[in-house]
């Protein structure tokens, strides 16, 4: 069994073959047959992307619940200013569409990040900064990860997402991560599945 994280820069898709002129994961370095994606982050979102062989793992990350279940924590900088009523939304069901599908979401977590939160690295290109309107950066975790989730999550609460970052899967996050793949051991694996 062979598992790989990456940190997915913005524009790249969570897949191995380039299409409309966007690159994919097979230019991040060689994996092993049979090693795909757990999951997505769409061409806009950047972060921690997983890659597995592991039919088992693939499921309980996707798939999870109750005591199985392994949240995932996004950063996300929001446009405006988010109460904490607005966060608490997202503790209840949302309904929002996904592919012209109503989908009631599962309760999920949101918080603001703290003031001193360190700046992520650059993005090219940058988000779009509007002088009149500011921007906070808000932490959003859930146990389950549909199309686009937390973009339509924060869009159906009025708060556009300008920038996405998968944080964490489990207990194991980004902080030591690049773009190129590492192939996680024992330890790491195993922080998959801390609260």
């Amino acid at each position: 069994m062979a598992t790989f994280a990456v940190n997915k820069p913005f524009g790249m898709l969570s897949q191995f073959t380039p299409e409309a002129g966007h690159p994919a994961l097979g230019e991040l370095g060689e994996f092993p047959k049979n090693v795909y994606p757990v999951g997505r982050l769409d061409r806009d979102s950047e972060g921690l992307l997983l890659l597995t062989d592991d039919n088992r793992l693939k499921r309980r990350i996707t798939e999870g619940e109750g005591p199985d279940r392994i949240w995932k924590t996004y950063h996300v900088q929001v446009e405006g200013a988010p109460s904490d009523q607005d966060l608490r939304a997202f503790e209840r069901p949302m309904s929002i569409k996904i592919k012209g599908k109503v989908w009631i979401t599962r309760p999920a977590r949101a918080r603001l990040l703290p003031n001193d939160y360190p700046e992520p690295w650059e993005r090219t290109p940058p988000i779009r900064y509007r002088a009149q309107i500011p921007t906070t950066w808000i932490e959003v975790q859930l146990d389950e990860g549909k199309n686009r989730q937390v973009r339509r999550m924060t869009a159906a609460i009025g708060l556009p997402a300008l920038r996405l970052i998968r944080h964490a899967i489990g207990g194991l996050d980004i902080s030591s991560l690049s773009p190129l793949p590492k192939s996680l051991d024992a330890a790491e694996l195993d922080r998959l599945f801390e609260p």
